[in-house]
């Protein structure tokens, strides 16, 4: 076989895999049929975050199933957090909308569509889509996300803690009447619900980064941390940083930097959730942009992460923590990325109702960006 033969096989079967992702957005996730209008929203490739390669494909096979393609290139998010009225106005001429670009996830919360929720991609590339990160069926994780969220809520007790020293106990907000989930439809399903802080405290190890929740934008926006900064939580409150003098001082300098762009309350704590998705990857480096890496890999479960310095979801400061132990009610759900398959009726039952998923789970990706 020549070299020329098995490099058009690899590119057809590289292009099968990109197909299959760009159909488990379109119709495991958007539900996406024949005759449809579908308005691709994609961020200028020049910016560095999102390629032109993902939402081709998914405008390949959107006409090739027979729906209307339009696509349309935008810039990055700005200090306002909406969308623009142009891309609001286009939005309501098509039957579905969907975002490989920035601004889709700043307006995660808000977004109101007269059509079909808007899908949010979180695989910024071709690599991501085509992986099994965006090839596996949406609706198995999903599945996954209920099954977890009913653990959370009706646990008695639950603890997350981690090597860098977090240690904070609690349980969910049963009571809380705030808006569960996001106005669009994420893809791929990579979380599950946030958390509510009301109830836990303790003190959480905050290292290498603060970063951006991808709700507004803002410069600078990240802060690299020497060593480690323990924010001591009680309820929705950071009571204080303790750490090295320098580093404590630039992580409050950071806050109410942040803070006073937006007028909003610092020293909050909203929520927290961790990744579900091994198959997630980040080959890039961290340091290379850590806005980038903190908001493309925290679907892998070996990321948890808290949603900080704002009273409303997601606030505008990300803490992300590095392989913790959540546990509930005593038993571990987490441990460094693995999930306890076996914790419970809900969560067994979804491996055995998706096959495939238990070798999902054997076998995450390696590349988180550390």
């Amino acid at each position: 076989m020549t070299a020329a033969v098995i490099r058009e096989a690899m590119n057809r079967i590289a292009s099968e895999d990109l197909a299959d992702g760009a159909r488990n957005l379109l119709v495991n996730c958007a539900g996406a049929k024949t005759g449809d209008t579908v308005l691709i929203v994609h961020e200028d490739p020049a910016l560095g975050w999102y390629d032109i390669a993902a939402p081709k494909a998914v405008a390949d096979l959107a006409r090739r199933l027979g729906m209307e393609v339009s696509l349309k290139m935008v810039g990055g998010p700005d200090k306002s957090g909406r969308l623009s009225d142009d891309v609001l106005a286009e939005m309501s001429q098509h039957d579905q909308t969907v975002f490989f670009a920035r601004i889709g996830d700043q307006g995660r919360f808000t977004i109101q569509h007269a059509g079909r929720p808007a899908i949010m991609s979180y695989a910024i590339n071709a690599d991501m889509l085509a992986s099994p990160f965006g090839r596996f069926d949406y609706q198995a994780f999903i599945d996954l996300k209920e099954a977890i969220n009913r653990t959370l809520d009706e646990a008695e007790a639950i603890r997350i803690v981690c090597d860098e020293g977090t240690d904070l106990s609690g349980y969910s907000d049963k009571q809380d009447d705030g808006p569960e989930d996001v106005a669009v439809k994420r893809f791929p399903m990579g979380i599950y619900k946030p958390v509510s802080t009301t109830f836990f405290s303790g003190k959480v190890a905050i290292t290498r980064y603060l970063t951006p929740t991808g709700s507004r934008s803002y410069q600078p926006a990240c802060l690299a941390i020497e060593g480690t900064v323990h924010a001591i939580v009680e309820g929705n409150r950071i009571v204080r940083f303790e750490g090295e003098t320098e580093a404590v001082a630039a992580v409050q300098d950071h806050y109410a930097r942040v803070a006073d762009a937006f007028g909003i309350e610092p020293m909050f704590v909203h929520s927290w959730h961790s990744g579900m998705h091994p198959a997630c990857a980040y080959p890039y480096p961290a340091d290379e942009n850590p806005d980038r890496w903190s908001n493309t890999v925290f679907p892998n479960p070996r990321l948890l992460h808290f949603h900080t310095c704002g009273a409303y979801p997601p606030g505008e400061i990300c803490w992300m923590i590095l392989d913790a132990l959540v546990e509930v009610d005593g038993t571990p759900l987490w441990n460094k990325g693995e999930l306890n398959r076996n914790l419970n009726v809900e969560i067994s039952s979804v491996f055995r109702h998706w096959p495939g998923l238990d070798a999902l789970f054997d076998h995450p990706s390696a590349a988180i960006g550390l």
